[in-house]
């Protein structure tokens, strides 16, 4: 087979581009510390409200500049549904869901979170300014999805 001259240009430079785009994707990604998902904690749906932290949700503070919010997502609501934490400190949002897939997104942030039944999910977030937050859930889960939302208030400490 032959190849002509132009062809082989191309077919260099697209390999080269791509070594280039994935070495650059790969090193700066793990370079900023984002690795695979891995390593999921699993809990029993059914038992949610018995286990540590989800027996008692809320906001509890682990340290001086941490704080852990354990939150419940369930038919159309969130537990608990009006959250404090204060602005310019680590909160670690734990999460998990008693029924049905759910999201945990609050608005103008980047968190994003899945509550999957029977898995526990973890997001660490730092609210730079105080104010009023508002969490929604993107995912369906049923007639009254529309209903189901939380609010965080982020206070100066």
């Amino acid at each position: 087979m032959h190849w002509h001259k132009y062809e082989k240009i191309w077919l260099i430079f697209g390999a080269v581009s791509l070594v280039l785009f994935l070495s650059i994707v790969g090193v700066t990604a793990f370079s900023h510390g984002h690795t695979p998902a891995g390593g999921m904690d699993t809990i029993d749906p059914e038992k949610v409200h018995e286990i540590a932290p989800f027996d008692n949700p809320g906001v509890r503070q682990i340290d001086e500049d941490t704080y852990e919010v354990a939150i419940i997502s369930m038919a159309f609501g969130y537990t608990p549904s009006k959250i404090e934490v204060p602005a310019g400190k680590e909160i670690i949002f734990t999460l998990t869901s008693t029924d049905v897939v759910h999201s945990f997104t609050i608005d103008d942030t980047k968190v994003n979170m899945m509550a999957v039944p029977g898995r526990i999910t973890h997001k660490s977030y730092t609210f730079k300014e105080p104010g009023s937050y508002l969490v929604l859930c993107n995912e369906y889960c049923g007639a009254g999805h529309h209903f189901m939302q939380a609010e965080i208030e982020v206070y100066e400490p």
